[in-house]
């Protein structure tokens, strides 16, 4: 019974909190963004983006599907050239007609007056016409069309006809032997290999690429095409190793082919000895190397090194160096908690000397990758030297050798650079300009101006080309700006001891576009930024913010970021403003803020995700009385209050306490339940607050307004004034229990009591943290002064916290 009571405590102060609270909404940013879950400076496709879907990406098994290269296209502008026709014409016939066209087509047979005249004027049907040997193989290929496109679906797979597919296959090569022209005997072969492959009949395809295709003298993308296929009946046919080789040499030759072709590569399974005991020349070599490398998400220096011992030459060193960059970036470069941008950085290692240990691991890794880039630069056998180099210096900036890394920096001379090159030299040197403000020391924020104006511009233009909003692995520009503001600037002003301009600095490094979203604050910058103005700002930042947007006429820094807040609509920033007020309990100046808020404004009201869409808004009301903090009683719309109200109701209680001595222990008791309503455990937490989380009772308190959110600090000051101001002792009584609530929650809150395991009745800490609660002072009280009393026996029966300290012997 002992220990039930203790758990039963235990409950009533923690677990209410998980399995009884109404499910409102959470705070909690978007899913992680595979482009953007670390600090990144130096971008993927710095030196091109041959291989930037190899790029490192840990969140990710490629960087993207996409390949660099189009077969539609290139397979049209082969038969563009062979028929002497237009190329969009070939890849509009083939690739881009709808299914009633590409039927007619399927049946086409030369006479061109029985088409559209859509299609009669089309050059490639044109070609055809003329190319009667051309016409049959397309009409042959059509008819292959609907034994190979058969379309995989898990829940309801169609198999695909084998028979007619080796009926298919056989008549392509009797076709293939009828014909005189390589071009069309090339395809012939692939056509029937692949039907063949496809029908599952391996060794049939594999005989006709060693027959038909490899001896064909033909210089054509099918070629690498039909190499895939003989791979992967080569696995099939059970040598992995060499299937494996074979689609390194499609990763090699083949762009257009080449992610299928690293995919292929690793679904073999075999390891880089298997592939490389097939290699004949140092380019093979190379390849196979860079294709464990790209595979390979942990430190890998080796195939750094193997590449460019086999190929020196070749944009694969170039590829692999920044991919090591990027994985050093992610293991140094640390997150300010003020703009994190992944929850990964919340579970990192908390172990001192661990997490030294690790850097140190980290930073000896670090000066071997800076090794090769030297390395790469002062050999010059690599056709841009100058990424080493420039490699070199950014490695130097991150290990805090701003000085070395300068020197590196002064070799190169930028405008000889090529683009990407050029543009990754400015964004190096803007970070070495930084360094007073990694340090926190005083800074010329104008010398950064020019770069920044820059990196604007680049933004900018990088998302009006955007296609799609969710691709953003394209989006280096806006992420490399978004992180210089929010995880160097912004900090920078923080320790200056200017939040106001560090809230500048993360809104302005999150308007990626010139155009806004219905002019709304918070519509247009991101979670961690509401975050940060919501949580970190207060009267003194907002006044701040209030003189820097009249600066935004000016040229310097401060203008640049005070037009960016310029361009937003009011009402969010004054909401904000008035909601400052509140929690510091300014509420007269709270009523001036709110009344500068739109009529219309839509306050903040939390959802219970449980309840149908007409009920699943929550409302508040700070006023009405409880005595058990769980279930919180939120109120019906219609007597609902809101944040405008609450501030001039509070405005008047407060000058009631001095204008109505009487009754000024009732109106202390009031304004004490409202505030302490307005905290986490309370009905009304919305009301100063513009997040909740069930982790929230026992994270230690962080923000300015966590006094009341968390401790119940104001409550318990108005508590105490309104129990000495009394003469009644139920009314004492009331005020005594909830200085026994105020007085739980800030021993919840204690570090040293509550780091215990709950279940472990043996813990010393947990020991600690029931005694601590049981020798609750406002308790004790409560039940010696006030036993008596009608409120004593009510709270007595309804909170089960106070019947376990009465029941204690």
């Amino acid at each position: 019974m002992k220990n039930f009571k203790k758990l039963s405590l235990i409950f009533s102060v923690f677990l209410i909190t998980f399995f009884g609270e109404i499910a409102v909404n959470i705070a909690c940013g978007g899913e992680v963004d595979p482009y953007d879950y670390y600090i990144s400076y130096f971008h993927n496709n710095v030196e091109g983006n041959e291989y930037t879907p190899f790029a490192y990406n840990q969140m990710a098994y490629l960087n993207s599907e996409d390949d660099v290269a189009s077969e539609s296209e290139i397979n049209s502008r082969e038969w563009a050239k062979y028929l002497d026709v237009k190329e969009q014409d070939v890849h509009k016939i083939m690739y881009n007609v709808d299914s009633a066209t590409s039927s007619k087509l399927a049946h086409y047979d030369g006479k061109l007056s029985e088409l559209p005249d859509s299609l009669q004027k089309n050059t490639f049907i044109q070609g055809l016409e003329k190319h009667k040997a051309a016409l049959k193989y397309y009409s042959f290929a059509k008819s292959c069309e609907p034994y190979a496109a058969i379309n995989f679906d898990l829940w309801d797979p169609k198999p695909r006809d084998s028979t007619q597919m080796d009926i298919k296959a056989k008549e392509g090569l009797k076709l293939k032997e009828l014909e005189k022209d390589d071009f069309l005997k090339l395809r012939y072969a692939y056509q029937a290999q692949r039907m063949f492959h496809y029908a599952g009949l391996h060794t049939d395809s594999k005989n006709v690429y060693d027959k038909f295709i490899k001896t064909n003298n033909t210089n054509s993308a099918v070629k690498g095409w039909a190499l895939a296929l003989y791979a992967g009946s080569i696995r099939r046919l059970g040598n992995p190793d060499e299937s494996a080789f074979l689609f390194s040499k499609v990763f090699a030759n083949n762009p257009e082919r080449r992610v299928q072709a690293y995919k292929n590569y690793y679904y073999n399974s075999a390891p880089v000895n298997g592939a490389l005991k097939y290699a004949k020349t140092n380019e093979e070599k190379a390849n196979i190397w860079a294709i464990n490398g790209f595979g390979n998400p942990n430190f890998n220096i080796e195939s750094l090194n193997k590449v460019y011992q086999y190929e020196p030459k070749s944009e694969l060193n170039g590829a692999l160096l920044v991919r090591e960059v990027n994985k050093l970036e992610q293991a140094l470069i640390e997150a300010n908690d003020i703009a994190r941008i992944s929850y990964s950085y919340y579970f990192s290692e908390n172990n001192p000397k661990q997490r030294d240990s690790v850097k140190n691991i980290n930073l000896k890794q670090l000066n071997l990758v800076r090794n090769f880039a030297v390395k790469l630069a002062t050999e010059k056998k690599y056709p841009q030297p100058e990424l080493g180099t420039l490699t070199a210096a950014y490695l130097s900036w991150m290990e805090n050798k701003d000085f070395l890394a300068s020197n590196y920096l002064a070799i190169l001379n930028p405008d000889k650079l090529p683009e990407k090159l050029r543009d990754q030299y400015r964004i190096t040197d803007l970070l070495i300009k930084a360094k007073n403000i990694k340090k926190g020391n005083p800074f010329n924020e104008n010398d950064l101006l020019p770069t920044l104006k820059w990196l604007d511009e680049k933004r900018f233009a990088e998302n009006e080309t955007q296609v799609n909003d969710w691709a953003n692995e394209d989006k280096r520009f806006s992420r490399t700006t978004r992180n210089f503001y929010q995880q160097i600037l912004a900090p920078a002003y923080l320790k200056l001891g200017d939040t106001a301009k560090a809230a500048l600095a993360m809104v302005k490094g999150d308007l990626e576009s010139r155009t806004l979203k219905e002019n709304s604050l918070f519509k247009n910058i991101s979670y961690q930024t509401t975050s940060f103005w919501q949580q970190y700002l207060s009267p003194k930042s907002m006044q701040g913010l209030v003189v820097y947007k009249t600066k935004a006429a000016g040229s310097d820094l401060t203008a640049m970021l005070a037009k960016a807040l310029n361009q937003f609509k009011n009402d969010d920033f004054y909401e904000l403003y008035g909601t400052t007020y509140l929690r510091t309990h300014q509420y007269d100046k709270a009523v001036q803020m709110f009344a500068k808020v739109s009529p219309n404004y839509s306050y903040f009201n939390p959802e219970n995700y449980y309840a149908d869409d007409a009920n699943s808004k929550l409302y508040a009301n700070p006023f009405i009385q409880t005595i058990n903090d769980f279930p919180k009683k939120y109120v019906s719309a219609k007597a609902s209050i809101t944040k405008k109200a609450f501030a001039a109701e509070m405005l008047r209680l407060q000058k009631l306490t001095v204008s109505d001595k009487t009754n000024a222990a009732l109106y202390y008791f009031k304004m004490a339940n409202a505030v302490y309503q307005t905290g986490y455990y309370g009905n009304s937490w919305f009301l100063i607050s513009y997040d909740w989380s069930t982790y929230d009772n026992i994270s230690p308190a962080r923000y300015g307004y966590d006094v009341d959110y968390k401790k119940a600090q104001t409550a318990k000051t108005w508590y105490l004034k309104a129990r000495a101001l009394s003469t009644d002792p139920d009314f004492e009584a009331k005020c005594t229990f909830m200085l026994a609530k105020c007085a739980q929650k800030q021993i919840i809150l204690n570090s040293k009591l509550n780091s215990f395991s709950y279940w472990d009745k043996d813990d010393v800490k947990f020991k600690n943290f029931i005694k601590a609660n049981y020798n609750n002072p406002y308790f004790k009280e409560l039940k010696l002064t006030y036993s008596k009393t009608p409120f004593y026996r009510v709270a007595a029966g309804d909170c089960s916290y106070l019947g376990d300290f009465i029941a204690r012997k």
